[in-house]
């Protein structure tokens, strides 16, 4: 056991990170645990799907493959279960043959089930982070109950569980089960550029919205909130910063809600750049794990206010007051009210939750979390 710890501490590793899609969150986190495992000697690979991500993830890719000694390589890989996975899964298969990779890391629950469908091996540890994935749907549903089924066949077929939150932990075990093989949470980090403070626009408006245009993330939800705060008397204004699937439907709501002079698109942006655009960041997710823009908001000292959902509180923590009821635009719009009639307070609560950011968030621990788990993933075969 001691032998193989010895070998992660001092050796380079062949890791292999497995995704889907190369967007959002979950893709982020993949580049900063990638970037952080390069700069500590290991050689890394990539494997993601090669329909989604557009030209952001082209971009991105392009920039990292030169220090990845394993590449970058894309699979079509559809969202949806289907023939087309047994092609993807024997591309994917061929891939692992050729680069040998000793540590193969599924990330969300397609790449997930790939990574684990390959058999036990001496020379290779499974880990598998679900990112939310299946886990956001209930038990109650045909999805919900399909998936946790597909997740029950897999759980003992992982090295190691490595969770970004408490939340995703806890909701796995409840609607799956307890994993035979070690299971560890790593809080998602940011980097120590991102705690430099952001200058407001001399554009903002009172609200900003950061993020992708998906029914999970309930942009909806703080459109209507905005309509309800305008009809109360209190004229407050919003910018939607991001696109996605929804961006037809949210711009048709807009329009429906007669709130043209209310709301402006600005299209996907940097995170930072978009948090200049608001005077207070809304997070209205109706489920979420562990959401990169609430940690690099707080990194940043951004007044911000966010659903009380998955793992979000584990970040706020102490400060509940900053969290309201999810799927309610109502919570919402009362919770918008309350900081914009309080900034003193808002703008306070703000630099404590950077203060925490810093303790406990960094990319720094991510990464270090990371390796300690595929150390004690070693050991434990």
């Amino acid at each position: 056991m001691a032998q193989d710890q010895d070998q992660v501490r001092d050796t380079p590793l062949r890791i292999l990170h497995v995704v889907r899609a190369p967007v959002g969150g979950i893709f982020r986190h993949i580049l900063d645990v990638a970037n952080g495992q390069i700069a500590r000697g290991h050689h890394v690979g990539i494997i993601a799907d090669s329909i989604t991500g557009g030209e952001r993830a082209d971009a991105a890719f392009a920039e990292l493959a030169p220090r990845l000694k394993l590449g970058v390589h894309r699979v079509a890989i559809r969202r949806e279960p289907g023939l087309g996975d047994a092609m993807a899964f024997l591309q994917i298969v061929r891939l692992i043959m050729k680069l040998k990779p000793q540590v193969l890391h599924g990330h969300g629950a397609k790449a997930g089930t790939y990574v684990r469908m390959r058999p036990r091996s001496k020379t290779t540890i499974r880990i598998y982070t679900p990112h939310g994935g299946s886990l956001h749907y209930p038990l109650d549903t045909l999805k919900g109950n399909l998936y946790a089924r597909l997740e029950r066949t897999q759980m003992n077929s992982t090295d190691l569980f490595l969770f970004e939150s408490a939340f995703a932990r806890d909701t796995y075990q409840r609607t799956v089960g307890t994993p035979a093989g070690l299971v560890r949470c790593v809080f998602n980090g940011v980097t120590a550029e991102e705690f430099e403070p952001v200058v407001k626009a001399d554009d903002a408006t009172d609200l900003v919205y950061v993020g992708e245009f998906r029914h999970i993330k309930g942009a909806d939800l703080l459109i209507d909130a905005v309509a309800q705060l305008r009809a109360g008397g209190k004229p407050v204004t919003l910018t939607l910063g991001g696109d996605g699937e929804e961006f037809e439907k949210l711009k048709e709501q807009v329009r429906r809600l007669a709130l043209g002079d209310a709301v402006r698109f600005i299209g996907h942006v940097k995170a930072r750049y978009g948090f200049s655009k608001g005077s207070l960041l809304v997070v209205p997710s109706r489920g979420d794990s562990m959401p990169y823009v609430v940690i690099e908001a707080g990194a940043a000292g951004i007044p911000m206010i966010a659903a009380n959902v998955g793992g979000i509180p584990e970040i706020f923590d102490t400060h509940k007051d900053a969290l309201f009821a999810p799927s309610n635009a109502s919570a919402m719009a009362e919770a918008i009210k309350a900081a914009l009639d309080n900034p003193v307070a808002t703008q306070a609560r703000a630099q404590k939750l950077r203060e925490r950011i810093e303790q406990h968030f960094s990319q720094s621990a991510m990464v270090e979390g990371v390796l300690a788990g595929y150390r004690d993933a070693f050991a434990n075969r």
